[in-house]
């Protein structure tokens, strides 16, 4: 998770003088290094030393340190910005036509830089975990799971069987998982230890069981450690946004890949298992319209 998501979460866990801080820091990103600590400190209302605790609940040993990292975030930020703001894709006063135009762009950008991130030796462990396991099981909260649903929807017909953890019901599974089984976890912020689906990831480990992990850029829990990682698009905020357009638009994309490689490593025998079980498919339903009706 980026710095600036991390600064959103220390605002939305702590009502106090650290909202006003971090409340700042985000209007004024990239302006920042222009303030001193006793121009923000006047600026929020707080003290030197408000500030200064405010980058050690960051995890930094001071200000200086956390204006460093934030610069460097900051313009990495800059140098990858599509034309699109992720998080506020449209305004009140659009048309249907700018609507349309700016979800196409949006969707385009988040693929684009999905793509960018992909890491093909991570891609290639993360096939082979898949076609080593004798079960996976997908890990993940709302609306994240709805999008592995369609994952496990496109191996089951190819005949691969996937299973999904649902919310209450994660450590029961994870206990039931070994070395020879696959856990895929999903999560954008990849952070919270101590809730689902991240809380399962020690018993993962410690049950030898490979996991991959689908997550943001920047520091987190996942990243920490899991060795397998498919990272998120991530530009879009936590909390301040309309909806997680470009989140959900790249992890569709990295599940997609992660499908299509894992279909062609067995090209020949997942096309004629498709095709074999669409013949019985086939006699349930019947194409409304001639051209789309195959035939056998």
């Amino acid at each position: 998770m980026f710095l600036f998501q991390r600064i959103e979460e220390v605002m939305m866990s702590h009502q106090d003088a650290r909202q006003a801080i971090g409340q700042f820091v985000l209007q004024e990103q990239s302006n920042l290094y222009n303030y001193t600590i006793s121009e923000i400190a006047k600026q929020t209302f707080t003290s030197n030393a408000t500030v200064v605790r405010f980058a050690k609940t960051l995890g930094f040993d001071g200000w200086k340190d956390f204006m460093k990292a934030f610069i460097a975030e900051i313009k990495y930020q800059e140098s990858h910005q599509g034309d699109i703001d992720v998080n506020y894709p449209f305004k009140g006063s659009d048309t249907t036509e700018d609507i349309i135009e700016k979800m196409k762009q949006l969707q385009i950008e988040s693929i684009k830089d999905t793509a960018d991130l992909m890491d093909v030796d991570n891609m290639n462990q993360a096939v082979n975990y898949l076609l080593k396991a004798k079960r996976i099981v997908i890990f993940g909260l709302s609306p994240n799971i709805y999008l592995g649903e369609l994952f496990r929807r496109k191996l089951i017909t190819i005949g691969k069987v996937v299973d999904i953890a649902r919310s209450g019901e994660t450590g029961i599974i994870s206990h039931t998982l070994g070395r020879d089984d696959c856990a895929i976890i999903i999560s954008y912020s990849g952070s919270n230890n101590l809730a689902e689906p991240i809380s399962n990831v020690e018993l993962l480990l410690k049950n030898n069981v490979p996991i991959i992990g689908i997550t943001s850029g920047g520091e987190n829990y996942i990243r920490k450690n899991i060795d397998c990682i498919l990272t998120i698009s991530s530009k879009e905020r936590l909390y301040t946004k309309i909806s997680n357009f470009a989140t959900e638009e790249s992890i569709s994309y990295i599940l997609n890949v992660l499908f299509s490689c894992y279909f062609v490593r067995n090209y020949n025998e997942n096309s004629l298992f498709k095709i074999q079980n669409s013949k019985l498919l086939e006699q349930q339903r019947t194409a409304i319209l001639k051209e789309m009706k195959d035939d056998f």
